[in-house]
């Protein structure tokens, strides 16, 4: 499905900022150079993503942790109302102070130059861009969260809700597993 050919692979601005050992997101533990190593070797086992332009290319889980957990294990819930980066539409999020746990599985997520120029959020010269780690600890692929579908959904509708993210469109089976999946799972804010 995807070319044998080197393509140039660079990790984006959002995934530098957004991927941290502090912050309530998945990360790897080692470089940025080694995770683009990582995802050049196993480029060719790439699997389309929610739209053409988007893969997901699967990597050895040694060095990532995952920050989602069942929410009937978290301590404490915490609700926040905030955007995923400045200018965006904030929104509710739950959470739990916790330690992130050692993923037992990976897929990195990446976006296509032209893409990523849709909403000006290029930011390299790279033809692929890494935009999201998602660590999980079972095999069973982790969906998108229906917030996230919800905003790529109403932005290829072109409507003001739909601020952020990339145009996609899902079906109504992949917005009821996305809801019923993270209607029990919260994501791990590491203890300062």
């Amino acid at each position: 499905m995807w070319p044998k050919v080197f393509m140039k692979i660079a990790v984006s601005r959002f995934a530098r900022e957004r991927h941290t050992p502090s912050s309530p997101r998945d990360h790897f533990m080692g470089t940025w150079e080694e995770l683009i190593q990582r995802v050049e070797a196993n480029f060719e086992m790439a699997v389309p993503g929610y739209r053409p332009g988007v893969c997901l290319v699967p990597v050895a889980p040694e060095g990532f942790q995952c920050s989602t957990i069942e929410a009937k294990d978290a301590a404490d819930l915490v609700a926040v109302f905030e955007a995923r980066r400045e200018g965006e539409i904030p929104f509710l999020q739950v959470r739990t102070t916790g330690e992130k746990s050692p993923a037992h599985a990976v897929d990195i997520i990446l976006y296509r130059q032209d893409v990523l120029a849709e909403g000006g959020e290029r930011s390299s010269d790279a033809e692929w861009e890494i935009v999201s780690i998602q660590a999980r600890l079972a095999e069973e692929t982790e969906p998108m969260n229906p917030v996230t579908m919800a905003r790529n959904f109403l932005k290829g509708l072109g409507l003001p809700e739909g601020e952020g993210g990339s145009a996609g469109v899902y079906t109504a089976e992949e917005f009821a597993r996305a809801i019923i999946y993270w209607s029990t799972r919260v994501k791990v804010v590491p203890r300062v």
